[in-house]
């Protein structure tokens, strides 16, 4: 499905729109959490533990950054962009997976500066792509 999406408006910049609403999506899902947890041990003083479906909502947004970052690999020229999008899309990868089996220790939060990063990423291969066909 997401590449008919990409393929059918044939335009570069789809990605990285995609890539920014996934990543902004991602960092809302990151920023609620201790929101919701707060609310629901106020609620309930049984079952501190994160339920799965909240996880699993990590992955997904993992995922889904991947297409985008791979659309945006694609049709990006510039070299730094293209490290950028693995270096932040990998470092996202490994803490969410630190997040899930505790491999080492790293302040919670850190989780953030990836996928800000991601969507800054986006921001600047959307600004620097001054054209409109599918490579720029």
């Amino acid at each position: 499905m997401l590449r008919i999406y990409f393929s059918s408006y044939g335009t570069a910049k789809k990605a990285d729109y995609f890539g920014i609403i996934a990543s902004g999506l991602c960092l809302l899902h990151c920023f609620a959490t201790p929101f919701v947890f707060i609310v629901r041990s106020c609620s309930a003083a049984c079952c501190s533990e994160t339920p799965i479906w909240w996880k699993t909502i990590d992955y997904l947004f993992v995922i889904i950054s991947l297409f985008a970052v791979k659309q945006a690999f694609r049709t990006s020229d510039n070299k730094l962009i293209k490290l950028g999008f693995i270096a932040s899309w990998v470092t996202l990868l490994i803490l969410i997976l630190n997040e899930s089996f505790q491999i080492f220790s790293i302040f919670k939060n850190a989780v953030f500066i990836p996928a800000f990063s991601l969507i800054l990423f986006h921001i600047y291969n959307i600004k620097s792509c001054k054209c409109e066909s599918n490579c720029c």
